[in-house]
């Protein structure tokens, strides 16, 4: 059912943070275009944490785009197959705040979580380092 956590750092550095996780953890990754990652400092790597991934997001977009985040942690559970794993978790009791949409980067869902902020669940069509 749930394969992996995919936890998400938003950086005003991300370079920087990529560089900390790589270099000074020491944690796996995979990179999104299949390069080592290794010298080129805007790689977007993706860190194998164990039984769960990190990524890190930029703030702000590429120089003259208007996109921006507020630095945030999001957490992501992923799965190898969204609309059996929603079927299970609805027959324990999960609500679904959305329907399963196409991200590109995976088929996404939110899900409630009581008391809390809604979680995505995921079935990613990203290369994955949880399994690395």
């Amino acid at each position: 059912m749930i394969t992996a956590v995919h936890n998400l750092v938003y950086s005003d550095d991300a370079a920087a943070t990529r560089a900390f996780f790589r270099d000074v953890l020491q944690w796996p990754f995979v990179t999104d275009d299949d390069s080592d990652g290794a010298d080129d400092t805007d790689a977007w790597l993706i860190f194998g944490t164990g039984p769960s991934e990190l990524g890190v997001h930029p703030t702000r977009g590429p120089q003259g785009s208007s996109w921006t985040s507020p630095r945030h942690h999001a957490i992501s559970l992923m799965c190898d197959d969204l609309r059996l794993t929603m079927a299970e978790l609805v027959s324990r009791g999960a609500v679904f705040t959305t329907d399963p949409t196409d991200h590109g980067y995976g088929l996404v869902v939110m899900m409630a979580v009581p008391g809390a902020d809604d979680i995505q669940l995921y079935e990613p069509r990203h290369t994955t380092a949880y399994d690395r």
